[in-house]
């Protein structure tokens, strides 16, 4: 299944408390339940301003549906073409 990278920027994101923090992650699993199995979330990146979300998906179209229905902002979606880490180097 195809990976992307989704950013979204999010003023004072990194101020969030981690009760907002848990609301959002509970909104973004009941929109997934509700769109099926196909749409899995990995983990998100919370910075300054942006968030940076990882999503395993068929396509683009359901992640914009997914921002959509959860009403979260979508700046860029990316999709992943190769993952390296340390042991690439070698």
């Amino acid at each position: 299944m195809p990976r992307f990278v989704i950013e979204r920027e999010i003023p004072d994101a990194g101020s969030l408390s981690p009760e907002e923090l848990k609301g959002i992650s509970q909104t973004s699993c009941a929109v997934i339940r509700d769109l099926g199995p196909q749409l899995q979330w990995v983990q998100s990146y919370v910075t300054a301003d942006k968030v940076y979300c990882i999503y395993l998906a068929p396509d683009e179209q359901l992640l914009r549906e997914h921002a959509r229905q959860g009403g979260f902002p979508v700046n860029r979606i990316s999709q992943v073409t190769a993952v390296i880490d340390p042991l690439s180097a070698e």
